[in-house]
């Protein structure tokens, strides 16, 4: 019989696809009291929020199908993580006390303020309030008007692809088409769809205003836009340096290579929001999964008294979505730098919409059922190099 009085309380914040799975892993104990802390009472695949803007998909999924029996769900927002007190303090006014956290707080949109009008007048997609505010839009004006997606990356190329499949008049503005992930063959893969399906690319343009009714380009010319999509960069919540914790320029708590801050041994991270030795893994859902389960495990092995492992990692691939029938899968280095191979066309976006949309939730499932079930490691599974020593506190400027 289990002694409730010697419960160990493991507060998740953030049930996004990192703390989803985190969740349910620590379930391989019987003696914790796992409570997960997220702002709306349903997840969201994010992966599908361009498909959501267009009515291809819907995004939110209930809770109660994919954490595992002895997860409470505490609909809230963490404001601040009082580590001498070891309370986790919400937006309702309510604190949760812990004996660990799994700090799975996850990225967000940033619209620039240094850019005129963004803030006012540019829809960001990377939250599902964001979607539907855009989906909203969208519904709103003609279909033949014309709309502009500032951003070259995964998501901005993703978005124009879905929208012109749908015969919406787009135009990507800078960023350099997927330009970080892929090799010069498969951008021109991309980029060759793009332009046969009628999208129109400004790839060295950069925006410098952004206003009602267009865009203002930095050598002054101006493109129309009923709706302007702002997808160029990612942010993360201030959690961590508003609980005294330390971060890297972007915000993220900064960790050793067991995903611990290095501020505190009770707060262990994963996701998006976790930058390990300051060198954070690329923002996506490839890498937050098996942190999550990295984050868990970590955690348990703490509970029990035992050392707890290191980062285990290696990409293998990275691939974009181009509509329902077409995508690229580029294939990469372990340290995530692209290799020249890559697969294209339609084969692409099967295994985009069958492995990479389908699987995540996949995933979170399985490890509801059955804790323990998926690997804490990515791709190869080769522990990452880090050249030179971190300085004190564990992390890499």
């Amino acid at each position: 019989m289990t002694d409730f009085n010697a419960m160990t309380k493991v507060v998740v914040i953030g049930g996004g696809y990192a703390g989803a799975v985190a969740a349910n892993r620590l379930r391989l104990r019987r003696d914790i009291e796992i409570t997960l802390v997220n702002p709306r009472p349903e997840f969201v695949e994010r992966m599908r929020l361009h498909q959501f803007v267009t009515g291809t998909h819907e995004a939110a999924v209930g809770y109660d199908t994919l954490l595992g029996a002895g997860v409470r769900l505490v609909v809230d927002r963490a404001v601040r993580i009082d580590t001498v007190a070891r309370r986790v303090e919400l937006g309702s006014g309510r604190a949760l006390g812990y004996d660990y956290v799994v700090y799975a707080v996850g990225s967000t949109a940033v619209v620039p303020e240094s850019v005129p009008g963004a803030a006012e007048f540019a829809y960001p997609i990377a939250e599902f309030e964001h979607a539907q505010r855009l989906r909203a839009a969208l519904g709103e004006v003609p279909a033949q008007a014309p709309i502009v997606v500032v951003g070259g990356g995964l998501t901005g190329i993703e978005t124009a692809a879905e929208l012109v499949e749908h015969g919406r008049a787009v135009t990507v503005v800078g960023g350099g088409i997927l330009a970080a992930n892929f090799s010069n063959p498969a951008r021109r893969s991309v980029a060759k769809w793009l332009a046969e399906n009628g999208v129109e690319v400004r790839e060295q343009a950069r925006v410098s205003e952004v206003r009602r009714g267009g865009v203002v380009l930095s050598d002054g010319d101006v493109l129309a836009s009923a709706i302007t999509i702002w997808t160029a960069g990612f942010g993360v919540p201030e959690l961590a340096s508003r609980s005294g914790l330390r971060t890297d320029e972007l915000g993220r708590l900064l960790t050793d290579e067991t995903l611990t801050s290095i501020d505190d041994d009770r707060i262990v991270a994963a996701g998006d929001a976790v930058a390990p030795s300051g060198r954070p893994l690329r923002m996506s859902c490839y890498a937050a999964q098996p942190l999550g389960a990295q984050a868990a495990d970590n955690v348990l092995a703490r509970i029990a008294g035992s050392e707890p492992s290191v980062l285990d990692v290696a990409f293998v691939a990275c691939t974009v979505g181009l509509g329902s029938r077409a995508g690229a899968m580029q294939f990469s280095r372990r340290d995530d730098t692209p290799v020249p191979m890559y697969i294209g066309g339609r084969v692409a976006g099967r295994i985009k919409e069958r492995v990479g949309l389908a699987g995540p939730i996949g995933t979170i499932r399985k490890e509801a059922r059955k804790p323990g079930a998926i690997p804490s490691f990515m791709g190869l599974g080769r522990r990452r190099e880090l050249r030179g020593a971190a300085p004190e506190g564990g992390a890499r400027p």
